[in-house]
């Protein structure tokens, strides 16, 4: 009994310590989403651990945020979108999502919205 004790406890600190160890506090961006276009034109970070939220302001129709590796920028899909970087719901006029956390390592990526359409806009990650 004393060994199954031991073992629980072990096992319990283990996954704690594996769950910390996992937990990346990830950097939030805000963008906002206008008629057309982002506000913001170009971004510069450093790589690591970001999450992107979006507001739409004055888009009269449903809007949402596409993330990429800029060489895919011709493709749009969503099989070549980075993972975690799609809103939780596409957004009305005066609402705000937040993507999943995304892990961008040294390059160049875009984001765009589909439905609204917008411009690729640049992401330089150091």
């Amino acid at each position: 009994m004393k060994n199954k004790i031991i073992l629980v406890t072990l096992i319990s600190l283990a996954s704690t310590l594996f769950a910390i160890g996992q937990s990346k506090e990830a950097t939030l961006v805000k963008l906002v989403e206008t008629p057309g276009q982002f506000d913001t034109k170009e971004l510069k970070l450093k790589a690591g651990s970001y999450q992107f939220e979006i507001t739409n302001k004055g888009v009269d129709h449903e809007v949402a945020f596409f993330l990429q590796q800029e060489k895919d920028k011709g493709k749009q899909d969503f099989a070549t979108a980075l993972p975690n970087s799609g809103l939780s719901k596409t957004i009305k006029d005066g609402e705000t999502s937040k993507t999943g956390v995304v892990a961008l390592a040294k390059g160049t990526y875009v984001y765009s919205c589909p439905l609204n359409p917008t411009p690729h806009y640049k992401i330089i990650v150091e």
